[in-house]
């Protein structure tokens, strides 16, 4: 079976956000590359570019988060477009709860955290960064034998 990695696009704090992504769920970067890394005759990179993330990987578990900085060259990212959403499914509501708050801290909460009408426990949010995260915890899929 396939495995989905999510990818994001940032205006320049790219790095920034998987700092803050690491903090909360931890995890190791398995390969950081500025545009400076990449410089060369054939590969011209501005200056003020030099620093911005060419891509970064972060493995969480079993699965990675990538990114990038997106060159002025290119445009900007529109950071409060409806893009799609990064689902969590979580193995209990302490950990729901975790990651709920640690990354939606600084950013705007749509769905508060709770128990769901269809029997999960819920919430919605969009980060600091502008990224839209669900977090969501189904006991019914964590039921221990």
């Amino acid at each position: 079976m396939p495995t989905i990695n999510p990818h994001i696009n940032f205006n320049g704090n790219a790095e920034e956000a998987f700092r803050f992504y690491k903090s909360v769920f931890g995890g190791d970067y398995v390969k950081v590359i500025h545009f400076k890394d990449l410089a060369g005759p054939e590969f011209p990179v501005a200056e003020h570019e030099a620093h911005k993330l060419m891509h970064i990987a972060l493995q969480i578990g079993p699965n990675v988060l990538t990114g990038n900085d997106v060159p002025e060259i290119l445009g900007r990212t529109n950071e409060n477009e409806n893009r799609s959403k990064i689902s969590i499914s979580t193995e209990s509501r302490e950990e729901a709860d975790k990651l709920f708050n640690g990354l939606s801290a600084g950013g705007q909460i749509e769905m508060p955290i709770e128990d769901s009408p269809w029997s999960t426990y819920f919430g919605m949010f969009r980060d600091k960064y502008g990224i839209e995260w669900i977090v969501e915890y189904d006991p019914k899929t964590n039921v221990k034998n």
